[in-house]
């Protein structure tokens, strides 16, 4: 690296970065539109008593599974105002799923996201689920705030030029 490069000559090539390694965000114009989708998972580890609460419809702040899911959905449609350098996507379908498992004890998380565009949905599933999960940790806090938000990922992802990336472990 040369005094006054940003990146190095040897490094590679970082799709969010200029040849001054500034950010900027990368430009698809020159992608074909292609049906994506992605999976994410994630849990909400809680106290028994508490995921007994959720699952009973005891919670004073009203249902949270689906505030949980809503938000989840709302994230995901507004990921590109959330993380930097996103670019907005026109979702075609956004999932948010709750199983309850008192082996954990706690909730897993799994959403979908789907669009027919020039990048990736990604982002919008992780989102939505981080969302979820913050969701019900919000609406829980008063009863337990040894809640822990864990897992979060990745597990599938198909179209664009990388083709498809799955993982067997969802949760």
């Amino acid at each position: 690296m040369r005094k006054g490069d940003a990146v190095p000559s040897n490094a590679p090539s970082w799709t969010h970065l200029d040849e001054k390694g500034r950010l900027k965000m990368v430009d698809v114009s020159d992608k074909a539109p292609t049906w994506r989708e992605a999976r994410a998972v994630g849990r909400v580890r809680m106290a028994p008593e508490t995921l007994k609460r959720i699952l009973e419809g005891e919670v004073a702040k009203g249902n949270v599974l689906e505030a949980a899911r809503l938000a989840g959905i709302m994230a995901a449609k507004r990921t590109w105002e959330l993380i930097p350098l996103c670019h907005p996507i026109p979702l075609t379908a956004v999932e948010v799923s709750f199983e309850p498992d008192e082996d954990l004890p706690g909730i897993r998380l799994q959403s979908r996201t789907k669009t027919c565009d020039r990048t990736g949905v990604e982002m919008e599933a992780l989102t939505a689920v981080a969302h979820a999960a913050l969701t019900i940790y919000d609406m829980c806090k008063a009863l337990d705030r040894t809640m822990c938000l864990e897992g979060i990922r990745l597990v599938y992802k198909s179209g664009g030029r990388s083709g498809t990336f799955a993982v067997s472990d969802e949760a």
